[in-house]
């Protein structure tokens, strides 16, 4: 992956400092020892709001994601913590892939995201709200799934 801004098909830029001697010798250590993200897309309802973007992030390591409103941004993180799923792309942690990891299992590795509006769930439908909680336990998904038909059902 290039170093610097690097412009998605969507108009959001990965940010990431410029790579120096020592940096470039770490590279390939990034894709074994922190958050590799590669070919990301999603689209809804045939409209694509995300179309290939990647990114790594080593552990300690700060990277932003700039985009004017709309680029996708948001859904990226979703996706790289879980709570809606790529169309296609990879998502790796420490070399591990973690694409289909539910959101409690990436929650449990170190993933997380602290957004900055207050309520990460507010633009989530009901159903999507709750699907996010039930994700967090530890129950098997056939449960989880007919828990949320009772409480919708309610």
């Amino acid at each position: 992956m290039a170093r610097g801004p690097v412009r998605t098909g969507n108009g959001a830029r990965t940010v990431n400092p410029p790579a120096g001697p020592a940096k470039s010798r770490a590279r390939g250590a990034a894709q074994r020892d922190g958050l590799v993200v590669e070919g990301l897309y999603k689209s809804y309802k045939r409209r694509p709001v995300v179309r290939g973007v990647s990114l790594s992030v080593r552990r300690g390591e700060a990277v932003g994601l700039l985009g004017p409103n709309g680029a996708g941004k948001t859904t990226v993180f979703y996706m790289i913590i879980g709570l809606i799923a790529a169309d296609s792309g990879r998502i790796s942690l420490d070399g591990v892939d973690i694409t289909h990891l539910p959101m409690y299992r990436r929650a449990r590795l170190g993933i997380g995201y602290l957004p900055q509006e207050s309520s990460i769930f507010r633009g989530l439908t009901v159903e999507e709200n709750i699907r996010a909680v039930l994700e967090l336990t530890d129950t098997p998904r056939a449960r989880r799934d007919s828990v949320l038909r009772e409480l919708l059902d309610e």
